[in-house]
Parts: structure tokens; C-alpha cells; sequence
């Protein structure tokens, strides 16, 4: 199968490597064409995880397959790198897009017109993406059938370490997934399953955005760390941030978006992020024991700008405005969401809200829930 991953950042990183390995044709497209060509270059990519440490061979687009690499024999499978976006997703089955979600408007604009029928394009996680990216296709003209699907979280918590390396602390278990239309669902499914068996189907796109854990733990540990994150040279908001009374509101916050994932009809399991912290239970998205190695590996002690951070900017601005919104459009009180968004305003001086990806940005708040259900499951065109 091809698969094209689009991105330079951790998530995409992880993926190339993953993905390679998993035995699918991977292409790779960056939007920084210098990073891309340095990476080319070298000819590989660096990976280490629980397995150890591998290389992932490189080759540039145009290059001669006969060309020898770093790593030897001329008939190796490489990552192909694409400099050119059309380029890198013509033929391809599945597109892979671990960005945070501020980079959805503009590359929606850019694959409006690239898209193809029976296309999948994966956002993990999507902040309601999948709907971005249909409405880009449908400002352009673009009829075709193209599945937008979104999940819960990234299938990897990873770092770069420099521009050719990543570590892997840990691989997704569970990736509860949602696709935007739900009619395009029984084609999607297998694509996104082939690449990631880890993928659980769920309701809807919508359904996909409300398991988002992003803006759950984020802004709960950025704003009720925001002195020492602002003091210190680097902090570790996962290990000494977390405090029973950080998991407190984090536990209540993560109520919210539960009640509004019933008030809509979603059925469980809602992922509770508590479970992210337990060695017993339910399963989370990453498996029992994954807050310990997270912190363990000591690559989340870092320095946070709370102005310009994509726990703010991403998961605080456009993920928790989300929640809000749609709780308001279902009829439920989401108090500690509110609150913490307002606190946040006040961090940056500017109404977050306002900015946020919420129905009222979208220009879907005023639909009935039927009309709300049909957009879900049979798209734009209906």
C-alpha cells in the first residue's frame, strides 16, 4: 500500500519510521524544502525505541534507484522524499497527517485540489479537521470522494532529537477513529487498519474530535504550571507538574467532555483520560503504564512559551473551544473548559475564543441535530 506522511514534525517523524516498517510504500513531503533536502542528504533517518535503534533509508525523489546509500545493497526499500505536494500524493491510498491542527487551514488549501476518489486522509488527532479539509474540497469544486478521518491522539508519543533522529517512547494501543463523511467508513476503515491495526471505528468525524486528549491534559497542567514554566529553564509539566490537585481538574474537565459526548448520543467507551494514568482498568490510548515512560524518558522536560506554545496555541485555543462550543450547541454546561479558556485569554491578552475551532467558525452552530447527523454521516453534499 502507499502511504505519504506530510510533515516535519515529532508525529511525522515517528510515522515515516513506522510506517516503513511496517512494510508500506512511504513518500514524504516537508513544507521546509531546505530541512528536506538536509535530511535527503544524509540518506537516513534515526530511530529508538523499546526495539532499540534503527536507520530508515532516505532517497530523494528523481534519485537513481541504483544510487547506493549509506546502508548498502541498491535493491533496499527507501522512504521517498517529495519536495512537491502533487507530486507526493498522487497515487497514494492513505495520507498521513500528524501536524498540530493550527497547520490545517493552510494545507487544506493546498490538497483541495490534489485530492482524488477513494482517497484517505488520516488527521490523528483532528480537532474537527476532517470538516476543514471537506470544506476547502468543496470552496474548489472538488466532488470527489475523498474519507477524512480523525482519532483521538498521535500513535506516538515521540521526540526529535536533532534533524535526522526521533525517539519513540511509546506506540498507541487504542486509536478510537471517526470518519468524516461516516458513509465512506466501510471503505476507509480497511486502508487506515492496514496501516495502523491499532484504529477502533467509532460513530463520526465528530465523535473523533470529542476523544481528542490534547485539550483534556494540556491546558489544565500549562495553566497551573505557568509559574514555574515561565521560571525555570525547563519544567516537566508530565512528571513533577502533575499534582493530585492538577489531576483534580483534569479529571473534571475531562467529565465535560464526556457528558457532552452522551448529551450527543456517542457511546462508551469515552476513553477517560484517567485511565492514561492507571496500571489497571480499561486499556488507554497508549496502553497501561504510559505516563511512567513518558516521564521516564525525560524528552517532555522543555521549556514552554505560554504565548506560543502548541499547548496553548493548538490544544488550548482551537481543541478546547471545541469542546465548548459544541457543548453549548448540545446544551451542556462545560464550567472548568470555560474557565480555563478564560484564564488562558488573560495569559495572552486576547480572547482565544474568539479564535477557537468551534460550530460558530465552522458555520454549522445553527443546525438541528438531524441536520447536524446528516452532514456527519453523508458530507458536504448532502
Amino acid at each position: 500500500m502507499k502511504v505519504t506522511v506530510l510533515g516535519g514534525g515529532h508525529g511525522c517523524f515517528a510515522a515515516v519510521a513506522d510506517l516503513f516498517e511496517k512494510g508500506l510504500e512511504v513518500r514524504w513531503w516537508r513544507r521546509d524544502r531546505d530541512a528536506l533536502d538536509a535530511l535527503a542528504e544524509q540518506g537516513q533517518l534515526t530511530v529508538r525505541d523499546f526495539q532499540g535503534e534503527r536507520h530508515i533509508p532516505l532517497v530523494a525523489a528523481g534519485q537513481s534507484d541504483a544510487a547506493k546509500g549509506p546502508l548498502g545493497t541498491t535493491d533496499e526499500r527507501r522512504v521517498v522524499m517529495v519536495s512537491d505536494l502533487a507530486q507526493a500524493i498522487e497515487d497514494a491510498q492513505l495520507i498521513v497527517i500528524p501536524l498540530p491542527s493550527t497547520s490545517h487551514a493552510a494545507l487544506a488549501q493546498q490538497l483541495a485540489v490534489l485530492l482524488r476518489d477513494d482517497q484517505v486522509v488520516f488527521l490523528p488527532p483532528g480537532t474537527f479537521g476532517s470538516f476543514l479539509f471537506a470544506t476547502a474540497m468543496r470552496e474548489v469544486g472538488n466532488k470527489t470522494q475523498v474519507a477524512f478521518a480523525e482519532t483521538g491522539t498521535l500513535p506516538y508519543l515521540a521526540r526529535k532529537h536533532g534533524a535526522a533522529r526521533v525517539t519513540v517512547s511509546v506506540y498507541a494501543t487504542r486509536l478510537p477513529t471517526g470518519v468524516f463523511p461516516a458513509a465512506l467508513s466501510s471503505k476507509a476503515f480497511p486502508i487506515l487498519q492496514r496501516a495502523y491495526p491499532s484504529v477502533e471505528p467509532i460513530e463520526d468525524a465528530l465523535s473523533g474530535a470529542l476523544m481528542n486528549a490534547g485539550p483534556v491534559i494540556h491546558p489544565p497542567l500549562i495553566m497551573m504550571n505557568a509559574a514555574p514554566l515561565e521560571h525555570f529553564e525547563a519544567w516537566d509539566i508530565h512528571n513533577e507538574g502533575t499534582q493530585p490537585s492538577v489531576r483534580s481538574v483534569t479529571n473534571a474537565l475531562d467529565a465535560e467532555r464526556i457528558a457532552v459526548r452522551e448529551a450527543i448520543g456517542y457511546a462508551a467507551p469515552h476513553f477517560p483520560l484517567a485511565d492514561h494514568y492507571a496500571l489497571d482498568g480499561d486499556e488507554w490510548m497508549y496502553g497501561r503504564g504510559a505516563h511512567g515512560k513518558l516521564t521516564d524518558s525525560g524528552d517532555w522536560r522543555e521549556k514552554i512559551d505560554l504565548h506560543t506554545h502548541r499547548y496553548m496555541v493548538e490544544d488550548t485555543r482551537l481543541a478546547l473551544s471545541l469542546i465548548v462550543s459544541v457543548g453549548r450547541w448540545a446544551g451542556v454546561r462545560t464550567p472548568v473548559a470555560e474557565g480555563l479558556l478564560s484564564i488562558a485569554s488573560a495569559i495572552c491578552g486576547r480572547d482565544l475564543y474568539a479564535e477557537g475551532r468551534t460550530l460558530e467558525s465552522l458555520g454549522i452552530a445553527s443546525l438541528s441535530r438531524d441536520a447536524m447527523h446528516t452532514l456527519l454521516h453523508a458530507g458536504l453534499s448532502a
